[in-house]
C-alpha cells in the first residue's frame, strides 16, 4: 500500500500556484474545458456505421445464420452515401458483424473488398449461368443488404420454424386482446393481472412483428 503523506495536498497547491498566474487555488479549480469541437459529418458516419453492425448482427441471428458464421453479403439497393459510409468502414463491418463483401455479378460469394450496387441479376454456380439463389434481406435505412444462405441455412426448415412460432405468438396476442377487450376482465379481475395482461399481450405482439420480418427477410 502507498501511504500518502499528510503534506501532500499542501505541498501540491503550492506547485500549482508556482507554475504560474492561476485565477483560484487548485482545490476549487474547475475542470478544464477541452477546446476541441465535434466534427458532425465525422460522428453521423460512425453512427451509422455502428447502426449498419448493430442491424446486420440482430437480423442475422433472426433468420437463423449462427453466430460463427462468416456470411457473404451483397448489396440489393443503397444511396450513394450508404455505400460510401460502409466500404470506408468496411474493415469494422467485416470483423465484427462477421461478413464479407460478396459479388452477385461475377459468381455468388465471390470475396470482394467492397460492395457494388452495380448487380448482375445472374451468377455462376460450378460454371453454369443462373438467376436462382437464395438470401436473407438485412434492410438498415438508407442500404439493404442481401445475405447468402446456401451452405448456412436450411431455409424450408426455418421458414416451418418462424411460420409455428408467429402463429403461436399471433394467437396468444389475439387471445390477450380479447380478454383486454371484455369489460368484465378489466373491471372485475385485480389490477395486477390486468397489467399483467397487457404486458403479455404487448410482448406477444412485439414478437409476432419481429417473426414476421424475420420471414419476410428470407423471402
Amino acid at each position: 500500500l502507498v501511504m500518502l503523506h499528510p503534506f501532500m495536498p499542501f505541498v501540491t497547491e503550492e506547485l500549482w500556484a508556482s507554475m504560474g498566474e492561476r485565477a483560484g487555488e487548485l482545490i476549487v479549480a474547475q475542470w478544464p474545458e477541452p477546446g476541441v469541437g465535434v466534427d458532425a459529418a465525422a460522428r453521423a458516419e460512425i453512427d451509422f456505421t455502428i447502426k449498419i453492425i448493430d442491424a446486420i448482427r440482430s437480423q442475422r441471428l433472426e433468420v437463423g445464420f449462427k453466430s460463427s458464421d462468416i456470411v457473404p453479403v451483397s448489396v440489393l439497393a443503397s444511396s450513394a452515401n450508404a455505400i460510401s459510409i460502409a466500404n470506408r468502414n468496411v474493415a469494422a463491418i467485416r470483423r465484427i458483424a462477421r461478413v464479407h463483401p460478396a459479388l452477385i455479378r461475377i459468381t455468388k460469394g465471390q470475396d470482394s473488398d467492397s460492395w457494388d450496387v452495380e448487380l448482375r441479376d445472374t451468377f455462376a454456380v460450378n460454371g453454369v449461368e443462373t438467376t436462382s439463389f437464395v438470401a436473407a434481406q438485412f434492410p438498415i435505412g438508407e442500404i439493404t443488404f442481401l445475405g447468402f444462405t446456401q451452405g448456412f441455412i436450411d431455409i424450408a426448415a426455418e421458414k416451418a420454424r418462424l411460420t409455428k412460432a408467429l402463429e403461436t405468438s399471433t394467437r396468444e396476442a389475439k387471445s390477450l386482446e380479447g380478454r383486454l377487450k371484455n369489460p368484465a376482465f378489466v373491471e372485475k379481475a385485480k389490477p395486477e393481472a390486468v397489467e399483467k395482461a397487457r404486458a403479455d399481450h404487448a410482448a406477444h405482439a412485439a414478437e409476432a412483428e419481429r417473426l414476421a420480418a424475420a420471414l419476410a427477410r428470407l423471402g
